[in-house]
């Protein structure tokens, strides 16, 4: 078991505990810092697997609970929904001394921490993620969103968690699919800053990708070391927070014109369709070294992800632009990219050319 600290001058330090075993152990972590009740906000997937085993380390540790249950997927991240879980807060009657329980993947942990952010003006939240994805990234570093049909995480706020529980005995339960979407998040962490760590998800940990427990704590424990340091320096993305991006503008514009369908695209697959594009597209400026971009290209794939944009479905370049165009990294109508020199080098670009961005999706298979 490995506790990782998350610190920064804008907020008061918390913990990510990365081990086996945890869930039982929740309550009893939970309670320093419940002074009242704890309301559970999970999807009916989760609540279906877990959620006895979650409520009956809360009741051995003498804590009230309630839980809301919202349907799985990332249309759960609506105003529509959001107002539900508000209400339903409401009618429970909590005030600022009990704490919310994001128990679930990064959708609930989105949903969950932009309710508790507004519910009185914030009050409390722990994050318990059941997926990879959301064990290396999304319950940490207390960004909280819902989509807008304009696009993805435009509505938001930051509200820091104050303990998040990332057990992996959680991720045996995942489909392959959501598997495979977390290690793409995990993959994105070495191409950003850590190149070593990036050829052992290559070579020894390679496994994790498949569902070995081993490799997959060291995979979570050094992902979260890595945002830990980085949320620590740039809490609201004013910097460096910036490039854990890689691949996050290509990915949500392919997500937002496939309507951000799971089905037809999760959210892991297109960060690593989006990484790998992103990579040649360095290539294209003369930032990088084609073989760097032939290797994420071939240790993405490897893992089960797609490298090609045929493989997410058929779109025009202008349409992707235009989504791009409205990311939040956006400034002055200008299109900001994350790009790289090498792997465990990446930068941020400001001053991409429309023009030019047009004329490499065409080529990566755009209409």
């Amino acid at each position: 078991m490995t506790c990782v600290p998350v610190s920064g001058a804008g907020f008061a330090t918390y913990d990510v505990v990365v081990g086996r075993g945890l869930l039982a152990q929740a309550g009893a972590r939970i309670a320093p810092l419940a002074r009242g009740r704890t309301v559970i906000i999970t999807d009916e997937t989760v609540s279906a697997l877990h959620a006895a085993a979650l409520t009956a380390s809360l009741d051995a540790a003498g804590l009230g609970h309630e839980i809301i249950a919202v349907p799985p997927g990332e249309g759960s991240k609506s105003f529509a929904e959001l107002e539900r879980v508000m209400d339903r807060l409401l009618a429970a009657g909590l005030d600022r001394k009990d704490v919310v329980v994001a128990f679930g993947g990064g959708v609930v942990g989105d949903l969950a921490g932009l309710a508790a952010a507004l519910f009185m003006r914030g009050i409390d939240f722990v994050q318990v993620p059941t997926t990879l994805l959301a064990q290396v990234d999304s319950s940490v570093g207390g960004k909280t969103a819902i989509d807008s049909p304009r696009g993805k995480n435009l509505i938001g706020a930051f509200h820091q968690p104050r303990l998040v529980l990332a057990d992996i005995d959680l991720l045996a339960t995942l489909p392959p699919v959501q598997l495979r979407s977390g290690w793409a998040e995990v993959l994105k962490h070495g191409m950003i800053c850590d190149a070593p760590f990036f050829d052992w998800l290559a070579s020894d940990g390679a496994g994790g990708a498949t569902g070995d427990p081993a490799a997959l704590q060291r995979a979570v424990e050094r992902s979260v070391e890595i945002k830990s340091a980085i949320v620590g320096e740039d809490e609201k993305e004013a910097g460096k927070r910036a490039l854990l991006n890689l691949g996050h503008t290509f990915g949500h514009a392919v997500e937002a014109e496939l309507g951000f369908e799971e089905a037809a695209l999760a959210h892991g697959e297109a960060v690593a369709l989006g990484c790998v594009l992103a990579f040649r597209y360095s290539v294209r400026l003369g930032a990088c070294e084609a073989a760097e971009a032939e290797k994420v290209a071939r240790v993405t794939a490897a893992a089960g992800l797609p490298t090609e944009l045929i493989q997410a479905g058929v779109f025009t370049a202008d349409a992707l632009i235009a989504r791009m165009a409205g990311d939040k990294k956006a400034e002055g109508g200008r299109l900001t990219l994350v790009l790289a020199r090498s792997i465990g080098d990446a930068f941020v670009e400001k001053t991409v050319d429309a023009a030019d961005l047009k004329a490499f999706l065409i080529e990566q298979g755009a209409t």
